[in-house]
């Protein structure tokens, strides 16, 4: 007899995958709201405002919709939240050393990282077409990064920082992943926020940039940044992730550069080469075809004896 997956049970399935590819999409507006800031504030700067700013809305938030104080945090919360802090320091820095392609290509590749890692640590075996996804995925992200023209500075420093931060992605779901296993979505993205911005506090003033603008106007981009990239985009990954395999998330996110560079070729006129469009087109079918582990997982649910569903993390 044929089983027949209710609608419910398939929009269950998709509902990770399409709050992380949301929260890509969010994400992919940080580059942008960076570059719009830099005139008033230093990079590392702009990250620690961008979480201060974003806490008090996220306490609004947490209780308006959750109705109670937040839970107690944990140690991966705190690890993951300091990775990601870390993750965009090197990352800034790196883009000080070396080109923008080079640096967004290296950290990009941490996202791809965070399957094996998965693997490695959670015991989350990456359905065979995940492979095909990830050699497609990663294709595009070259092309799309070092399709453009060439030309800027390239030093191997700022391609081993890009790297580290690579690395710092990849803790950085994994460590997301754990919290949220434990965690509903509202209390992690709080703790995390709350984490990165007394990790970011220090890394500015490790680093000599000023905490202020000459102008109140200097805090427009970090305002900005905190309700699009923080709690947009951070929140939305953080909830797609208590719902989607970890290896799949990470493709997912390549989503980020895509979004990035329409962007910046509508805001500021720097069109995409066809080397370049060709690789965000094979990221997206990259992103499709890592969705077959979704689809394979819908299968074989939809063949098993309907069980009343574990109650998991909001």
């Amino acid at each position: 007899m044929s089983h027949t997956e209710p609608p419910l049970a398939q929009a269950r399935v998709w509902l990770g995958p399409l709050l992380l590819l949301l929260g890509g999409v969010c994400i992919g507006l940080a580059p942008i709201g960076l570059r719009m800031g830099l005139d008033s504030l230093g990079p590392q700067a702009i990250a620690f405002w961008r979480y201060v700013f974003a806490i008090p809305m996220l306490l609004i938030l947490f209780v308006a919709i959750e109705r109670r104080l937040p839970t107690r945090v944990n140690r991966y919360v705190v690890g993951a939240g300091i990775l990601f802090a870390l993750d965009i320091a090197l990352w800034h820095w790196g883009l000080t050393l070396t080109t923008v392609a080079n640096a967004t290509f290296i950290v990009n590749l941490g996202n791809i990282c965070v399957g094996f890692a998965a693997w490695l640590f959670l015991k989350e075996r990456p359905k065979p077409i995940w492979f095909l996804a990830v050699l497609v995925a990663v294709a595009g992200a070259a092309a799309l990064s070092l399709g453009g023209e060439s030309g800027g500075k390239t030093d191997i420093r700022g391609d081993m920082l890009a790297l580290g931060a690579a690395f710092m992605v990849s803790g950085y779901m994994l460590l997301s992943k754990l919290a949220r296993n434990r965690l509903g979505a509202m209390d992690v993205i709080l703790w995390l926020t709350i984490t990165e911005a007394i990790t970011a506090g220090i890394i500015v003033a490790v680093s000599g940039e000023r905490f202020l603008p000459a102008t109140l106007a200097g805090f427009a981009a970090p305002a900005f940044l905190a309700v699009a990239a923080q709690i947009g985009g951070q929140g939305l990954i953080i909830a797609g992730l208590g719902r989607t395999p970890a290896a799949v998330a990470g493709i997912i996110l390549l989503i980020q550069p895509v979004i990035a560079a329409a962007i910046s070729w509508q805001l500021f006129e720097e069109p995409l080469t066809a080397i370049q469009g060709g690789g965000a087109g094979l990221i997206l079918l990259g992103i499709w075809l890592s969705q077959g582990a979704a689809r394979e997982t819908r299968r074989k649910a939809s063949s098993k004896p309907s069980q009343k569903p574990a109650k998991e993390p909001a």
